[in-house]
């Protein structure tokens, strides 16, 4: 099962020698600077700061340098790959399935199963229509992203 809690997010920076703070930041959710990862305080739920420290998690393994300004084509590339990075590791195709297994029927049901925002989970499967399509097949399932999300399980 996906459905990692922001403390267990805050455990994984730990393990990879990341120091993570929540402070006041005014023009996004989270920031990372060097090894330090900044978190902005005032965010109203635990699971839109575990969305949040997922993705600044994936900088760590995937950006270089100063993205901020994201009027650069690079560091918007950077910021898109760190994404569907947390994507993955907070949803994932397999998190689809297991929603569905648990008997998901609703993005509120889905993402509250997942640990993940509604909006981070809209995100998310919009990510994988854009790489997948309107559907891809996953282990024994085919899951469909449009006209609406869908898991069939196939059968031998």
């Amino acid at each position: 099962m996906i459905n990692l809690t922001y403390d267990e997010l805050l455990r994984e920076a730990d393990s990879l020698g990341l120091v993570v703070r929540e402070k006041s930041l005014w023009s996004s959710n989270g920031r990372l600077k060097g090894s330090k990862i900044a978190i902005r305080k005032d965010i109203a739920t635990l699971k839109e700061k575990a969305c949040v420290l997922a993705e600044e998690i994936a900088h760590v393994e995937l950006s270089v340098g100063n993205i901020i300004d994201q009027n650069i084509v690079s560091n918007r590339k950077q910021e898109y790959k760190a994404r569907v990075l947390a994507y993955d590791k907070m949803v994932g195709l397999n998190g689809i399935i297991e929603a569905c297994e648990a008997g998901c029927t609703s993005f509120y049901m889905t993402a509250d199963y997942l640990g993940v925002t509604e909006v981070f989970l809209m995100e998310a499967l919009e990510s994988y229509r854009m790489k997948f399509g309107l559907c891809t097949r996953f282990d024994n399932y085919i899951i469909y992203f449009e006209p609406s999300l869908g898991v069939m399980r196939l059968y031998k």
